[in-house]
């Protein structure tokens, strides 16, 4: 059974809802998480656009943000008696895609559990899909989680 699960996490509601199967598979199976937050070039634009005009080290706020959110999430499956590692990646070159599958053959995942916001038409083709791109490529089994739908006519 899987003891191996990778568990792209950016905080967002759809990927709490990953890392909560996961917790929840990780105790049956008695498997380990790591858990990945990627900072990729759209994530670093928009702190960019979002601190306009002000001098600072963006992608070290970035990295800040990003390892509260690992320690948060690593808490939540200790809690279950879960455990769990972080990584962050921050690669402005690459898509989440490509940073969840190098870590994916360097960690030897044999699950990737990923939240998904279940996008659809419009906004599908205008932001994207990472975890469609995440299964497209994945060589190991992809576990898609839906996030809790809030009337979303997208």
């Amino acid at each position: 059974m899987y003891q191996r699960l990778l568990v792209p996490f950016d905080g967002s509601a759809a990927s709490s809802a990953g890392l909560a199967e996961a917790v929840r598979l990780a105790a049956l199976t008695h498997g380990r998480l790591r858990l990945m937050h990627c900072i990729d070039e759209l994530s670093f634009a928009f702190t960019v656009d979002a601190f306009a005009g002000v001098a600072g080290g963006f992608l070290d706020d970035l990295r800040k943000k990003a390892a509260a959110l690992l320690h948060g999430a690593k808490d939540r499956a200790a809690a279950a008696g879960v455990e769990a590692e972080g990584v962050v990646y921050d690669n402005l070159y690459d898509s989440v895609a490509e940073m969840v599958m190098r870590e994916t053959a360097s960690w030897q995942a044999d699950l990737i559990v990923i939240g998904t916001h279940g996008r659809r038409g419009v906004r599908r083709a205008m932001l994207g899909s990472s975890a469609e791109q995440i299964l497209r490529l994945s060589p190991v089994p992809v576990l898609l989680v839906r996030a809790e739908a809030k009337n979303d006519q997208g």
